[in-house]
C-alpha cells in the first residue's frame, strides 16, 4: 500500500530555518508573519515550511511550538532533535530501511518511489526535502526504544486525540517525564460503619471515637 511522505515544493531554506530558530525568541504561535519578519524567510514558497514543522512535531495543530521546538534552541541537542523528528515523520521510510539516512541519492530515491508510488516530480521533491533535512540532523545515539516511542506517540497525535494528551505524549517522546499525576496511582477507600439500631448515643460515640483513634495513629 502506497504511503505519503512530507515534502516541500522548494527546500533551499530548510537549513536557514533551523539556524534562525536557534537564535530567535520562540513565538507563542508560529505564523507566516513570524516566518517573514523574525526568521527572515519572506517568499510565498517558504510558507510551506510551517507545515513541515508540524509534520516534524515541532509545532502542534495550532502552530504553537511544542516541547521538541524548545530543543531546537539548544545547540547541544538540536541536531539530534531534528534527527529524531525525521525518523518520526518519515517512519514508513525508516521501517523499510532503518539506516535510510545513509543511503546514496539513487538508493534513497528508489526507496521513496517504491513506498509512495508517486510520479517522478513528487519523488524528486521528497528526496530533496529529505536531503535538506538530513544535512541539519544527527542520527547518532538515537536508540531503538526512543525511536519506537516517538513513532507510537506520533501515531496517537495524528489520530486526533485530545490535545492535552497529545502534548503529554510529546513530552514523553522527547525523553522527558510525563506529569507526575500521570504516573502516580490514586487509591480511594470507602468504609461503611453499620450502627446498631438499638444503640444509645454513648454507644455511637464510642464507635466514632474508636474509628478516629484508628485512623489518626
Amino acid at each position: 500500500m502506497a504511503v505519503e511522505l512530507p515534502y516541500l515544493p522548494t527546500y533551499k531554506n530548510v537549513a536557514a530555518l533551523f539556524e534562525k530558530i536557534a537564535s530567535a525568541k520562540a513565538p507563542d504561535v508560529f505564523t507566516t508573519r513570524f516566518l517573514a519578519d523574525t526568521i527572515g524567510l519572506t517568499s510565498t514558497g517558504d510558507r510551506q515550511l510551517i507545515g513541515l514543522m508540524r509534520n516534524l512535531g515541532f509545532l502542534d495543530s495550532g502552530n504553537k511550538p511544542t516541547a521538541e521546538y524548545a530543543q531546537l534552541k539548544n545547540p547541544a541537542i538540536a541536531a539530534k532533535a531534528i534527527g529524531a523528528a525525521i525518523r518520526r515523520a518519515y517512519a514508513p521510510l525508516f521501517d523499510a530501511n532503518e539506516n535510510a539516512e545513509t543511503l546514496s541519492a539513487p538508493e534513497l530515491k528508489g526507496l521513496i518511489s517504491q513506498l509512495t508510488g508517486a510520479d517522478t516530480a513528487v519523488v524528486a521533491k521528497i528526496l530533496g526535502t529529505l536531503q535538506a533535512l538530513f544535512r541539519c540532523a544527527d542520527f547518532q545515539g538515537l536508540d531503538d526504544a526512543d525511536i519506537i516511542q516517538r513513532r507510537e506517540s506520533q501515531k496517537e497525535i495524528n489520530s486526533g486525540m485530545d490535545p492535552s494528551k497529545a502534548e503529554m505524549l510529546r513530552a514523553g517522546a522527547d525523553g522527558g517525564k510525563p506529569p507526575p499525576a500521570a504516573l502516580r496511582p490514586e487509591f480511594h477507600y470507602n468504609i461503611q460503619v453499620h450502627l446498631p439500631a438499638n444503640g444509645t448515643e454513648e454507644t455511637y460515640l464510642h464507635i466514632f471515637n474508636a474509628l478516629r483513634r484508628a485512623f489518626s495513629s
